[in-house]
């Protein structure tokens, strides 16, 4: 029989799961079992809750059948224990390092009380960790008391926050006292007070032993809803135990004391009530006041000041007060954002005048902003989107944000506005939909009923976001606390994978739904069709006889300027005549290479769209650009060139080892790469092999219909089950490779060039440079190919 049960109910928490169970089963005391509870969670964390369990066998899963909500799922892992002790732990918190043994020893010493109460630190998105204010409470020898005693001895715990998860409690004890988890919101308040009432022995433990996530958005505590109205009821169920054991009558006072508190705490919380519902949730508080007001008892602790005043304002029934001081809250805020117009320019100020005036009409149901990689171009997953919005949702007006530089890149039909003009904050204010692959303007203020749709721009293999704290190099100077801000009024965040979405949900924490739907931007890799690719191949000159290999390395954090690490005159005559080197550098460095290029190197780095270069490639050869999860879609061969990943992981951090699972063959040297191309091992089984389980992995959702899913779901309504179902990597036929021209065979473009009319088509001058992730700050739409194919 094990020391400790970890129980751990589980629902909506994937982006936390893994370093939660991490934290339990990597504790150097190892005599415990762990048993997870998967809150039928609508997330992965049923399949990360099996993994775990193949692995280790201390881990058990419940996988429950309905929701039951978190109460009633700690009651089905109470059920199943067997330890000594119960141990119950949220699956967004963790175990401190070396816990357990500090709470195995503290109980030897103490002689296995029935209760040990232990602390807690509170830990913060931006890396602070504050412990609990009243730590002091927790001294292990207090003068005139035991160390094992009863509440009566040590009255003074009852101001402890009352949660479940800052004790340990033996399982025989909790069995004799019938304790149960209620339904509901504040599931917490009737466990913890009998507990403490009823124990005839209790221990403290002077240890910080659990970490508390302070989550910006998704926990109970933060989400406004009329379920905070399930406190009422919580207290009815204490009352109900008081009344049951009359020996337990003289902590009536000091249970009606935190009972006023509590409601005063919920009230005064902006974030918790509707504001329909205020008035009659203090009405309610009244009410129970006066139910249960009881004479002071000598064993009431002492209040501090503030909580006297909350208690005094509540039995006053002062609500026009709240009010009151929440208006003079919103009156100095508002004072302070005049001041910082006032020294705004007269242009800025007239703007946001205009902004205000039209964020007072009704919103546009028929109207949808888009905007890709900073208003650089009609590119990426936006652009894919807003074409399939025009072809299944008609109804839909859709204006693209875009400088006069990039104009030419629109479709034809696509309205275009100009970033910070009247028009681009009359759409912001009055669109019913917004789509970008950016973060919109920090100016920017969501309108209730508004939808937002962050698309992302790739799959994450560097660090983003809030994992950019540890990067200084990759970070750059980000103001983490706005790129929160701006994260907050996403409603939707678009995934290509499963482990996209569990990244943008760390990296990200907000409120937003995700949605692994795919990105749209590669639905062109299953629809473009061998003409096609031939076309595309013929109008960048590539030679009809010659291997085509797309180079595309990334940025560098710690480098500057662009500086190759392939000598690409060396590389193009190693590899001979019959290969053409397609040289993509990041936009990053201007968007072309410094120099004149060698014979058998194309430089690509201005053309309009990375997708088209991809088509029209035979291989890539890339390092760490998240290009390769796109390509990977076409399921051409892609080399890894790894010179310098132990320096670029250590300047910018990366989420796993791609030379360990790579898409192909891995080259470390210059050498090492030519000789992959010379040996044929770059189109090997071997090289088939990584490539089919890279696919399988980071591709399960691109299968040419993400655009389809993202234009039936946000904007025309239909159910996620109605949905078109992703096809498996397996079973896709993505577009053909190049072919050599049949000779006599009509309509397939020769070696020799273009037809005329794809001539006369093509752009006289492109966009500067891709975007790493697969995408370029101009359109997926804007060659000839993807206008006729309307991406």
């Amino acid at each position: 029989m094990p020391r400790f049960s970890v129980i751990v109910p589980v629902h909506k928490v994937q982006a936390y799961l893994h370093e939660c169970l991490d934290s339990v089963l990597l504790q150097s005391f190892s005599d415990f079992e762990l048993i997870a509870v998967d809150d039928r969670s609508p997330d992965g964390c049923g399949e990360i809750l099996d993994a775990y369990a193949a692995d280790d066998p201390r881990v058990t899963v419940l996988h429950l059948p309905e929701n039951v909500g978190l109460g009633r799922a700690r009651n089905r892992g109470t059920a199943r224990a067997q330890g000594d002790y119960l141990l119950y732990l949220d699956s967004d918190d963790t175990l401190a390092p070396g816990a357990l043994q500090a709470i195995a020893d503290r109980l030897d010493a103490t002689g296995a009380p029935e209760l040990l109460v232990y602390d807690y630190a509170r830990t913060y998105w931006d890396g602070t960790v504050s412990r609990n204010a009243r730590a002091g409470l927790l001294t292990e020898r207090v003068e005139g008391s035991p160390e094992v005693f009863r509440l009566a001895d040590r009255p003074e715990l009852l101001r402890l926050l009352a949660v479940v998860w800052n004790k340990v409690y033996r399982r025989d004890f909790v069995a004799r006292q019938g304790l149960t988890f209620p339904p509901g919101y504040y599931e917490d308040t009737p466990w913890t007070f009998p507990a403490l009432l009823t124990a005839d022995s209790i221990a403290t433990l002077d240890r910080v032993c659990v970490l508390y996530r302070q989550r910006r958005r998704g926990n109970i505590l933060s989400t406004t809803s009329r379920r905070h109205f399930d406190v009422f009821a919580q207290y009815d169920r204490v009352f109900a135990f008081l009344d049951a054991r009359p020996g337990l009558e003289r902590w009536r006072p000091v249970l009606y004391r935190k009972m006023a508190d509590h409601f005063a705490a919920i009230h005064n919380n902006p974030e918790r009530l509707p504001r329909s519902a205020r008035a009659e949730f203090f009405r309610i508080s009244r009410a129970y006041c006066r139910r249960y007001r009881a004479a002071p008892a000598a064993t009431c602790p002492p209040q501090p000041a503030l909580l006297r005043l909350r208690r005094l304002l509540v039995r006053l029934g002062t609500h026009r007060t709240f009010r009151l001081l929440s208006r003079a809250g919103r009156l100095r805020a508002f004072l302070a954002a005049r001041t910082r117009a006032v020294h705004a320019s007269a242009r800025k100020a007239a703007l946001r005048v205009h902004y205000a005036l039209q964020r007072r009409r009704p919103l546009d149901d028929s109207l949808a902003v888009f905007s890709a990689y900073w208003n650089r171009g009609y590119a990426c997953n936006p652009a894919a989107v807003e074409a399939k919005v025009r072809e299944l949702a008609p109804h839909i007006r859709t204006v693209w944000i875009t400088t006069p530089e990039h104009a030419h890149t629109l479709p034809p039909g696509v309205r275009r506005i100009n970033p910070g003009s009247p028009a681009f904050w009359s759409a912001l204010a009055r669109a019913r939909y917004l789509v970008s692959n950016t973060n919109l303007t920090q100016a920017y203020a969501k309108r209730p009923g508004q939808v937002h749709l962050q698309t992302h721009h790739g799959t994450p293999l560097k660090s983003m976001g809030l994992d950019l704290r540890h990067y200084p190099a990759g970070a750059d100077g980000m103001d983490f606390a706005k790129l929160l801000e701006r994260a907050d009024r996403w409603d939707y965040s678009l995934s290509s994978n499963p482990h996209s979405t569990l990244v943008w949900e760390r990296a990200y924490p907000a409120s937003y739904t995700t949605l692994e739907f795919g990105y749209p931007r590669n639905d062109v890799f299953h629809t473009a069709t061998a003409e096609d690719v031939a076309r595309l191949r013929a109008g960048l000159g590539i030679p009809g006889d010659a291997t085509a290999v797309l180079y595309a390395p990334t940025h560098r954090d710690y480098r500057r300027g662009w500086r190759p690490h392939l000598d690409l005159a060396r590389v193009a005559r190693l590899l001979g005549p019959g290969f053409v080197l397609l040289v993509r550098p990041h936009y990053f460095y201007d968007g072309e290479p410094e120099g004149e290029l060698p014979e058998g190197v194309l430089d690509v780095s201005r053309h309009p769209s990375v997708e088209d270069l991809c088509l029209a490639s035979d291989a890539l050869v890339t390092d760490y650009s998240s290009l390769m999860f796109d390509y990977a879609n076409l399921d051409r061969p892609l080399v890894l060139h790894a010179p310098d990943w132990e320096a670029y992981r250590a300047a910018r951090g990366t989420y796993f080892d791609v030379t360990e699972t790579p898409p192909g063959p891995v080259a470390r040297t210059e050498d090492e790469l030519v000789d992959l191309f010379a040996t044929g091992a770059w189109t090997g089984p071997h090289a088939r092999e990584l490539r089919a389980a890279f696919r399988e992995r980071f591709c399960p959702y691109d299968d040419g219909r993400a655009a389809e899913r993202v234009v039936r779901h946000l904007f025309l309504g239909e159910p996620r089950a109605a949905l078109p179902q992703p096809v498996p990597p397996a079973e896709r036929s993505p577009a053909p490779p190049y072919a050599p021209p049949v000779p006599g065979v009509p309509g397939v473009p020769g070696p020799e060039g273009p037809p005329e009319e794809a001539r006369e088509e093509a752009p006289e001058e492109a966009p500067e440079g891709a975007l790493e992730g697969g995408s370029c700050p101009a359109s997926a739409s804007s060659s000839p190919l993807s206008r006729s194919r309307a991406i």
